[in-house]
C-alpha cells in the first residue's frame, strides 16, 4: 500500500500543477504513472478522479462566478441562463465525442508515444498562435459571446488526444475566437468544471465495485494533494498570462516530447 500511497501523492501534485496550464495533465500523468509503474486495475480511474480535486480549487477561487450562474434575473455578461448556456455549448462537443469514442481513445491513445505526439504538435500550435494572435485588448468573462463558446468547445474536442491538453486547446481556441490571453485562460478554468466533473464522477462510480477500503484512502490523498497543488498553480498562471506570452509553455512541450521520444 505504501508504494501506491507515495505514487498517489506524486500523481496528485502532477495533476494539480498541470491541469490548468497548457502542458497536458493527462499526458504528464500517463508518463509519470508509467515511470512509477502505477498500474493498478483502477489506475486510470484514479487519474481521472483526482481531477475532481483540481476542479474544487477552481470552484472555490471562482465561487462568485459560479454563484452568479444562479442569478436567473441577470441577462447580461457571464451569469444566469446566458452563462449556463455558454458553458453547455462549450461542453457538449467533447462530451458527445468522448461518449462515442471512449473505449477507442483508451485503447489506442493512452501511451507515451501518442502523448509525445500530442505534446509536440500542441507546443508548435502555442508558438504559432502566440505569434499571430498573442496581443489582444482585454475582453473579460462578461464579454464572452456564443461564437467564443462554440469555438472553445470545438477546440476542446482535440484534447481527447492525450498530450494535446484540454487547457491548451481551450485557451488557444479562445484566443483564436478573438479573446485575449487572460480571458481565454479564465474561461478555460470555468469550462473545465462540467467536463471534468462528469468524467470524474463517471469513473468513480464505474470503479467502485473493484475498490477496497485501502484504495479509497489512496483516492482521498490524491484528491487533497491535487486540490492544494491546483490552487497555487491557478493563481501563479493567472499572474503569468496577464503579463507574459505562453511561448515558454510551447517550448517546454516540445522539449518534453523530444525527451519522451528519446527515452522510448
Amino acid at each position: 500500500m505504501l508504494p501506491d500511497l507515495i505514487s498517489a501523492i506524486i500523481l496528485g501534485i502532477v495533476e494539480g500543477l498541470t491541469e490548468f496550464i497548457p502542458v497536458s495533465s493527462t499526458g504528464h500523468l500517463i508518463v509519470v504513472g508509467h515511470l512509477l509503474r502505477f498500474d493498478a486495475e483502477w489506475a486510470v480511474s484514479f487519474e481521472v478522479f483526482i481531477q475532481l480535486g483540481a476542479i474544487l480549487a477552481v470552484v472555490i477561487l471562482y465561487w462568485d462566478r459560479f454563484w452568479g450562474l444562479l442569478d436567473f434575473k441577470n441577462t447580461d455578461g457571464f451569469s444566469g441562463w446566458k452563462g449556463i448556456g455558454l458553458l453547455v455549448l462549450t461542453s457538449l462537443p467533447a462530451l458527445i465525442v468522448a461518449a462515442l469514442a471512449r473505449d477507442a481513445i483508451k485503447q489506442y491513445l493512452f501511451s507515451p508515444l501518442t502523448v509525445a505526439i500530442g505534446l509536440g504538435v500542441g507546443g508548435v500550435a502555442i508558438l504559432l498562435i502566440e505569434r499571430w494572435l498573442g496581443d489582444k485588448p482585454l475582453v473579460g468573462l462578461d464579454g464572452l459571446t456564443w461564437k467564443n463558446a462554440l469555438v472553445v468547445g470545438l477546440a476542446q474536442v482535440l484534447a481527447l488526444w492525450p498530450g494535446v491538453s484540454r487547457s491548451a486547446a481551450t485557451i488557444l481556441g479562445g484566443m483564436g475566437s478573438g479573446l485575449d490571453r487572460r480571458t481565454s485562460a479564465e474561461y478555460s478554468f470555468l469550462a473545465a468544471v462540467p467536463v471534468l466533473l462528469g468524467a470524474g464522477v463517471y469513473e468513480m462510480v464505474k470503479s467502485l465495485p473493484t475498490l477496497q477500503a485501502s484504495d479509497l484512502l489512496i483516492f482521498g490523498v490524491g484528491f487533497v494533494v491535487s486540490f492544494v497543488s491546483a490552487w497555487f498553480a491557478i493563481k501563479f498562471f493567472l499572474r503569468l498570462v496577464s503579463s507574459y506570452s505562453l511561448a515558454p509553455f510551447g517550448w517546454y512541450r516540445i522539449g518534453v516530447a523530444a525527451l519522451i521520444l528519446l527515452l522510448l
